[in-house]
């Protein structure tokens, strides 16, 4: 599976782990930035990642920030991402599996390095169940970002 990583600064160190994490585990990593701790804004790697996934660069997305609040309001700005802020591994594979989330967002001021490994395997490990009552939730979603959004 290919997989697509994010963050800004703040997440930067951690991103260095979960990469190094997937590749030792056989995933083909595709890492947008940034490449320092040298302070940049988090909207604009959400865009970057986002745009990656809806495109189909990548079959997920993992994307950090220091509390993974504003990664995750940025992303979910793009339609079609489904970003979901995860802090255990329920929320990571029931994301996928009942709202087919697509990008995984972290806080690395707010979990460590194990944990993180944990989440995101159980991210990438689950599928979507394609079962009628969340097909049919998708869909509202989907008609949520068609009835709202704007054409600029």
């Amino acid at each position: 599976m290919k997989v697509v990583v994010a963050s800004d600064h703040a997440g930067f160190s951690l991103k260095k782990h979960l990469v190094e994490f997937l590749e030792k585990q056989g995933f083909e990593i595709i890492d947008i930035g940034t490449d320092s701790e040298t302070p940049v804004d988090y909207p604009d790697f959400a865009e970057k990642i986002g745009l990656a996934i809806v495109r189909e660069q990548a079959t997920r997305g993992v994307l950090i920030c220091g509390s993974g609040v504003g990664a995750s309001v940025a992303a979910n700005k793009i339609p079609g991402v489904r970003a979901g802020l995860c802090h255990d591994t329920y929320s990571a594979h029931q994301g996928v599996e009942h709202d087919r989330m697509n990008i995984l967002v972290l806080g690395a001021r707010v979990i460590g390095v194990e944990l993180a490994f944990e989440l995101v395997k159980a991210f990438l490990a689950a599928e979507f169940t394609n079962e009628e009552r969340h097909l049919r939730r998708l869909e509202k979603i989907a008609a949520l970002e068609r009835k709202y959004s704007t054409k600029d």
